[in-house]
């Protein structure tokens, strides 16, 4: 487990900014303790400094995962955000997106989201700006890219995609034995 080199947190902090902002300093300094990001067999997690000064005493070829993955990098050095994040994104998001229940389903099963199942969506959000995903009770559901931005969205057609899927909390089913 070590640090992340200057291009790689780059490369990661572009991505959260995407998300969250400015908010990406709300992640490190919080009320509770000092958070930071860590590298393990190209995975980043999200630690405290308390339990990652116990890891130390733990072998790197013994270790499996430590704190809360939150993506991985890529073999061309791309970093991918994994659904384990999202509960940290969730508070932080600038762009939020709602959907209806219909379309909750729909969304959890890997689909995008369609005109017809969008619920509501944060004004000012851009085309290709990083949305976190919202039942109507508010229950974070997932993130992805909007498709359309906010002022496209009341004159698109009923099938359009308006909003890309990256992740939801389904994937923890789908996909359990690879986001380790």
């Amino acid at each position: 487990m070590r640090p992340l080199t200057d291009d790689e947190t780059k490369t990661m902090f572009e991505k959260l900014s995407k998300y969250i902002g400015e908010n990406i300093k709300l992640l490190v300094d919080r009320p509770d303790g000092t958070y930071c990001f860590r590298l393990h067999n190209d995975r980043v997690y999200y630690i405290s400094e308390r339990i990652l000064k116990l890891a130390t005493n733990i072998s790197r070829d013994k270790l499996v995962s430590v704190g809360t993955c939150f993506g991985k990098f890529t073999k061309t050095i791309k970093f991918r955000l994994h659904i384990t994040a999202l509960d940290f994104l969730a508070p932080y998001a600038k762009f939020k997106v709602w959907v209806k229940p219909g379309q909750e389903q729909s969304f959890l099963y890997g689909n995008h989201v369609l005109k017809s199942g969008l619920g509501r969506i944060t004004e000012n959000t851009n085309q290709y700006q990083g949305v976190v995903v919202y039942s109507m009770a508010d229950v974070p559901l997932g993130f992805g890219v909007a498709a359309k931005s906010t002022q496209e969205c009341r004159r698109v057609d009923p099938l359009s995609i308006v909003v890309f899927h990256q992740a939801d909390i389904g994937e923890f089913i789908r996909s359990e034995d690879t986001l380790t």
